[in-house]
C-alpha cells in the first residue's frame, strides 16, 4: 500500500486506486513505480470540494507549498503597463514567477501574454490558474521537485499538472450561487459536463459560466480609504504619516509660472513661481480667487492642512478592489480507437473572460508636463484682454504679470472631474490538439501537436496632452480649467467643481493595449516498463523529442508606443508618448523555438524477493534533458532520485537535479521599458530631519511618482540552478484496521539558483543617491532638474546641496547574484472506510520555510553596509538582498488540512489553512523594525445530501461556507496584502447538481 500512497501528503481517491495508476507528473516512463521516488502532492475531488473555489486563483492560494500571488485580480494599477483583469500567477516555492511550469493533461499551456514586474522590477510572464476550469478538473497534481531533466525550462521548482475529466458518460448540470458578507459581492456559477461512449471511443465536453459582481473599496474598512492610519490605532505605529497613502497627485493643482508673481506689491507664488490652489479655510492664502478658494505658494506641505489636500480615490469614488467578470470555459476531449492497438485523441479548449473596474482618476507625471499659454481663459496670470479684445474676467487684479500674461507650467494635478477610469479587459484563450498513442514491439508511444494562443485587450479612459494643451489654449469658457479647486466639503474627495462637459470630453480618449502570446509544440515519445531485466526487476524507460516555438507580443497605444507624441506648443519641447499619467513604453515582440529530447530509466536496483537485511527495495529514477533555445543558446541537465523501503512501510527518498531557465521573451527583447512607480526621495527625509520639521524617517512625506528607465538587455545569461532534496514516508503496517489507514511524510529541499535577472532598482538609486549627497557626490543615474529657489529654501540650514525634482532614474537588466532557499514539507494523510459510522478521510499539508537568502550585489552590500555604520537612516528599507524568510509574501509557516465524512447520501468537508505572520517593510519604525503582518488561521465547511428516490434522485444539495469564522485579512501599510489573502471574509454558497 506505500507504492500506492507514499508520494502525497494530500491524496484523494478510493481505497481500490493505486496512486501509480493516475499520476502524470513526476515520471514519463508508463506503468513505473519511479514516481515512490519523488514528492508529489494530489488534490483529487474531496480536497477540490473541501477548497470550494471558485477560481484557478482560489485553488492554487490553498496549496501551502505555492507562493506569493503577484499577477492578482485586486491588483489594478492606474495604467496598462501591467497586467490586470481575469489572471492568476504560478509561484511554487516562492521561487519567482516562471519558475514553475504548469501542464493541462500533461502537456504545456501558452503563457498570458501580458507581464507585471516581480520584486526584482523585471517583466515576468505567468501561466493564467484563472483560464483553467476549476469546476472541471479531476484532480490537480504538483510535482514538489525540480523537473527540468524531464519536461524542460522553467520547471526549476517543480510542476503543476491539472487534469480535467475525460472518458464521462451521461449529463451533469451544476449550479452554484455565492456572496461575500458584508459586501456587494455575489457570484454565479454554471457547469455542465457531458459524455457519450460510442463503440469504439468518448466524447466529453465541459462548460462552465461565471458571472460576478465587483467588490468595492466602500464596503470593507481597509479598501475603503488610502489612510491607513485609523487601522494601526493602539500599535507602535498610531499616527505615523508614512501610513498615510493617499495620492500626492491631487486636484487642488500645483503650478509654475514663468517667473515670480506678486499682487499689489506681495508675493502670491514662491520665488521659482510655483503655487497651488487650496480652499479659503486653508492657512497660508497668498490671494484668493474668489471666495471659496485661494492661491498659496509653493507646492502644497508634506504635513500640516496641506496633508488633507492629498486626494483619496477609494473614498472619492468607490474603486473597484476586484473587478466585475463574466467567464466562459468551454473543453472538449475525445478519443477514437482506429484500431486495437492505434487511439486517436484530441482537446479543443476555449476560454474568455471580460472584466469591468473603476480605478483612481488620471493624474499627471513629472516626465510629461503641460504648459498653459498665457492666454489660456482661466489662467488667473493671464492678459489682460484676450486677443479679439474682451476683457479677461479671471485674471487677477493688481498683479505684476506682464499685459500679454505668464505661461504656467502644470506641475501635478488630477483630473479628478473627469470621473474614474474605468477599465475593461477582455482575456481570451484557446488550444487544439490532435495526436495518436499505442503500442508497438512492447513500446508505448505516444504523439501530438499542439497549438494554443492567448490574446489580451485592455481599454481604459485616459487623458490626450495634445488634446488638454488644445483645450487649454482655448481663450473662451470652453477652456479646460484646472484652477477650479475641488471638494470643499471634503479636500480629499472628487471633484465638485468641475469643468464644463465640452471640455471634458474634448481631453478624453480610450487607450487600447492588445497583447498576444502563442505556443506551437510537436513531441514523440516512447515509455516501456520492461526494457530489460535486472536481478532487482525490470528497468523501465522513456525517451522523446519535443519541439515548440513561442510568441509574445506587446502592442501598446500609440499614445504611449511613441507613434503619437506630445509636443509642447508653448515650449516647444517634444516628448515620447502622449498619454497623460502612462508612462511611455515602446511596442516589444519576440518568438523562439526551442528543441529538446530527454530520456529517463526507472531502474529496480534491489527487489524484496532479494532478501537483503534492511532493504526491501531501492529504486531509481535517471533522467537527462537537452534543450536547444534559438536565442539562449543550449544546455544539458541531468535528474537522479532513489528511493529506498526499508520494510514494507519505511521509504527513504531523495533526488538531485540540475535546471535552467532562459530570460523571457520580454526581458531580452523591451528596448526600453518606462516605469512610474511611487518611490520616496530620501534625500528630501534628510533634509527634513535635520531641519527639524519631521521627527523620524517614519513620518518622512517624500513619496511621489518616480520614473525609472529601464533597458531591455539581449546579453542577459540563463539563470541556472542545483536542486536536492531527501524524505521519509512512513505507513505503519502494525495499526489494526479499525483505526484506519495512515501516511506520514517528511521532506527537505533546497534550490540554489544563480543568475537571476534583476535590477538594482530606481529605489534603491534613490537610496544610493542620498548616501551619496550626505557625501558631497550624487548618483549620476538619477538625473534630476536644477533646484529651484523653493529647493534651496528647503535645504536651508542643513548642511546638504539643494536638489530639484527627480526626472527619471536610469536602470538596465542584468543577471545578478544567488540566491538560495531551503525548507521542510510535512504530510499526513489518512482514511478509514467501511465503518457503520461511514467513512473518514483527512490529510495535512505543510510548508515550512527555513532560509530564503539572496545574495546582495556589490551596490547594494555597500548600501546595507552603510546603514550599518549609521550613514543611512536606520528606517530606510533597502530592497534586492539579504535574509527573505518572512518578509513580504513569504511566511516561514504554511499549512493546511481537509476532512472528509461520509454516511450514506450524507457528505460533510472541511478545510482549514494557516498563514505564517510576515514583515512589512512599507514602514519602518526608528529601530529599523518593520511592521508585522499578522498570521491567519481561516476554515471552509461544507454539507451536502444526495437525493436518491423519486423525481429528486441523482440530485446533489451543497451548503457551504469559506472563512467559517469570519477573519479579515491581517492589516498590512497597503490595507491587507493582496499577494497572500483574498480581500473579503466570510463567503456563503449554495449548489444544485443533478445527473442524468
Amino acid at each position: 500500500m506505500l507504492c500506492a500512497l507514499g508520494v502525497s501528503s494530500a491524496v484523494a481517491q478510493t481505497a481500490d486506486t493505486t496512486l501509480q495508476e493516475i499520476i502524470v507528473v513526476g515520471s514519463q516512463v508508463q506503468g513505473s513505480r519511479i514516481t515512490d521516488a519523488v514528492p508529489v502532492t494530489v488534490l483529487g475531488q474531496d480536497e477540490l470540494q473541501a477548497v470550494a473555489a471558485a477560481s484557478g486563483d482560489e485553488l492554487f492560494r490553498s496549496i501551502p507549498q505555492m507562493g506569493d500571488v503577484s499577477f492578482n485580480s485586486s491588483y489594478l494599477p492606474n495604467s496598462s503597463n501591467s497586467a490586470r483583469g481575469d489572471v492568476g500567477s504560478v509561484n511554487l516555492r516562492n521561487l519567482g514567477v516562471g519558475n514553475t511550469l504548469v501542464l493541462l493533461n500533461g502537456r504545456r499551456v501558452v503563457t498570458h501574454p501580458s507581464s507585471r514586474a516581480d520584486e526584482n522590477l523585471v517583466p515576468v510572464l505567468t501561466y493564467n490558474t484563472n483560464a483553467i476550469p476549476v469546476n472541471g478538473l479531476q484532480r490537480l497534481e504538483v510535482l514538489r521537485d525540480g523537473a527540468a531533466a524531464l519536461y524542460g525550462s522553467d520547471a526549476v521548482a517543480g510542476v503543476v499538472n491539472t487534469v480535467l475529466r475525460t472518458d464521462y458518460e451521461g449529463l451533469t448540470l451544476d449550479a452554484q450561487y455565492g456572496g461575500a458578507e458584508g459586501t456587494g459581492l455575489r457570484q454565479t456559477d454554471l457547469s455542465a459536463l457531458l459524455g457519450k461512449n460510442f463503440e469504439r471511443g468518448n466524447l466529453t465536453v465541459f462548460a462552465s459560466y461565471t458571472d460576478r459582481t465587483a467588490l468595492d473599496a466602500q464596503d470593507q474598512d481597509y479598501t475603503s480609504s488610502l489612510d491607513r492610519r485609523p487601522l494601526f490605532v493602539g500599535t507602535r505605529f498610531e499616527g505615523a504619516t508614512g501610513l498615510d497613502a493617499r495620492s500626492t497627485v491631487i486636484p487642488w493643482g500645483s503650478f509654475q509660472s514663468a517667473g515670480a508673481v506678486r499682487r499689489n506689491g506681495a508675493l502670491v507664488t514662491s520665488a521659482a513661481g510655483l503655487f497651488h490652489i487650496q480652499p479659503t479655510s486653508f492657512p497660508g492664502c497668498a490671494t484668493p480667487i474668489n471666495g471659496t478658494i485661494c492661491i498659496d505658494d509653493g507646492a502644497p506641505a508634506t504635513a500640516g492642512d496641506d496633508r488633507n489636500l492629498r486626494f483619496d480615490a477609494p473614498a472619492a469614488y468607490n474603486t473597484t478592489v476586484i473587478p466585475e467578470v463574466e467567464r466562459i470555459n468551454l473543453f472538449l476531449t475525445g478519443n477514437y480507437e482506429l484500431t486495437d492497438e492505434v487511439t486517436a485523441f484530441g482537446e479543443l479548449g476555449y476560454y474568455t473572460a471580460t472584466t469591468k473596474s473603476l480605478q483612481s482618476s488620471t493624474g499627471t507625471l513629472a516626465s510629461l508636463p503641460v504648459t498653459m499659454p498665457a492666454a489660456s481663459y482661466y489662467n488667473p496670470f493671464g492678459p489682460t484682454t484676450f486677443a479679439g479684445g474682451a476683457v479677461n474676467p479671471n485674471r487677477l487684479s493688481g498683479i505684476d504679470a506682464p499685459a500679454a500674461g505668464r505661461n504656467v507650467t502644470i506641475r501635478t494635478y488630477n483630473f479628478s472631474d473627469a470621473g474614474p477610469t474605468k477599465v475593461d479587459v477582455e482575456n481570451f484563450q484557446w488550444r487544439t490538439l490532435a495526436g495518436l498513442r499505442g503500442k508497438s514491439l512492447g513500446f508505448n508511444w505516444e504523439g501530438a501537436v499542439l497549438y494554443s494562443k492567448a490574446e489580451v485587450e485592455d481599454i481604459s479612459d485616459g487623458i490626450s496632452a495634445t488634446l488638454l494643451q488644445r483645450q487649454l489654449s482655448l481663450s473662451t469658457p470652453d477652456a479646460y480649467n484646472p484652477f477650479n479647486g475641488s471638494n470643499l466639503t471634503n479636500p480629499s474627495l472628487a471633484d465638485t467643481a468641475r469643468s464644463s462637459q465640452a471640455a471634458l470630453d474634448a481631453i478624453k480618449i480610450k487607450t487600447v493595449r492588445r497583447n498576444t502570446s502563442s505556443l506551437a509544440l510537436v513531441d514523440f515519445k516512447v515509455s516501456r516498463p520492461d526494457l530489460f531485466t535486472l536481478p532487482g526487476g525490470d528497468v523501465g524507460m522513456a525517451m522523446g523529442l519535443e519541439y515548440r516555438r513561442e510568441t509574445q507580443k506587446d502592442d501598446r497605444d500609440g499614445r504611449v508606443d511613441g507613434t503619437i507624441n506630445f509636443t509642447d506648443a508653448v515650449t516647444g519641447t517634444a516628448y515620447t508618448g502622449d498619454l497623460i499619467g502612462t508612462s511611455p513604453s515602446p511596442d516589444t515582440k519576440g518568438a523562439r523555438t526551442v528543441s529538446s529530447a530527454f530520456l529517463e530509466f526507472a531502474v529496480p536496483v534491489i527487489s524484496p524477493d532479494m532478501n537483503i537485511p534492511l532493504v526491501r527495495s531501492v529504486e531509481m529514477q535517471l533522467a537527462g534533458r537537452f534543450e536547444d533555445f534559438s536565442d539562449a543558446g543550449s544546455i544539458a541537465r541531468p535528474k537522479v532520485a532513489v528511493a529506498w523501503d526499508v520494510f514494507d512501510g519505511l521509504r527513504f527518498r531523495g533526488s538531485w537535479a540540475q535546471g535552467f531557465k532562459a530570460p523571457n521573451l520580454e526581458q531580452v527583447n523591451a528596448t526600453l521599458v518606462t516605469r512610474s512607480n511611487t518611490r520616496t526621495d530620501f534625500i528630501r527625509c534628510e533634509a527634513d530631519l535635520r531641519a527639524r520639521r519631521i521627527a523620524s524617517f517614519a513620518a518622512c512625506s517624500r513619496a511621489g511618482a518616480t520614473t525609472a528607465r529601464r533597458a531591455g538587455n539581449q546579453n542577459l545569461q540563463p539563470e541556472e540552478s542545483e536542486t536536492w532534496g531527501a524524505g521519509v514516508v512512513f505507513e505503519p503496517q502494525f495499526l489494526p484496521s479499525e483505526v484506519g489507514n495512515f501516511i506520514f511524510t517528511l521532506d527537505y529541499w533546497r534550490v540554489k539558483q544563480e543568475g537571476i535577472v534583476g535590477l538594482f532598482g530606481e529605489g534603491n538609486g534613490l537610496i544610493l543617491d542620498y548616501l551619496m549627497r550626505t557625501q558631497g557626490s550624487s548618483n549620476p543615474n538619477v538625473v534630476r532638474a536644477a533646484p529651484t529657489s523653493d529647493d534651496v529654501a528647503a535645504f536651508a540650514g542643513t548642511g546638504l546641496t539643494p536638489v530639484g525634482q527627480v526626472l527619471f532614474v536610469n536602470d538596465q537588466y542584468q543577471n545578478l547574484l544567488p540566491q538560495e532557499a531551503r525548507g521542510l514539507d510535512f504530510g499526513v494523510a489518512w482514511s478509514l472506510n467501511g465503518t457503520r459510522f461511514g467513512d473518514f478521510s483527512a490529510n495535512v499539508n505543510a510548508a515550512h520555510l527555513l532560509r530564503f537568502y539572496r545574495q546582495p550585489s556589490p551596490a547594494i552590500q555597500a548600501l546595507l553596509d552603510a546603514r550599518t555604520a549609521g550613514q543611512i537612516n536606520p528606517g530606510v528599507a533597502i530592497t534586492g538582498g539579504g535574509n527573505l524568510v518572512r518578509d513580504g509574501g513569504r511566511p516561514d509557516w504554511k499549512w493546511s488540512a481537509s476532512a472528509t465524512w461520509r454516511y450514506e447520501q450524507f457528505t460533510l468537508g472541511a478545510f482549514t489553512q494557516y498563514v505564517g505572520d510576515v514583515e512589512d517593510s512599507g514602514i519602518i519604525d526608528t529601530a529599523g523594525n518593520p511592521w508585522i503582518v499578522d498570521s491567519q488561521v481561516t476554515a471552509n465547511l461544507y454539507g451536502q445530501y444526495e437525493f436518491t428516490e423519486g423525481m429528486a434522485a441523482d440530485t446533489r444539495l451543497r451548503l457551504g461556507v469559506r472563512n467559517l469564522t469570519d477573519e479579515k485579512p491581517p492589516v498590512a501599510t497597503t490595507g491587507y496584502l493582496g499577494e497572500l489573502y483574498t480581500p473579503y471574509s466570510r463567503y456563503w454558497y449554495v449548489s444544485v447538481r443533478k445527473t442524468f
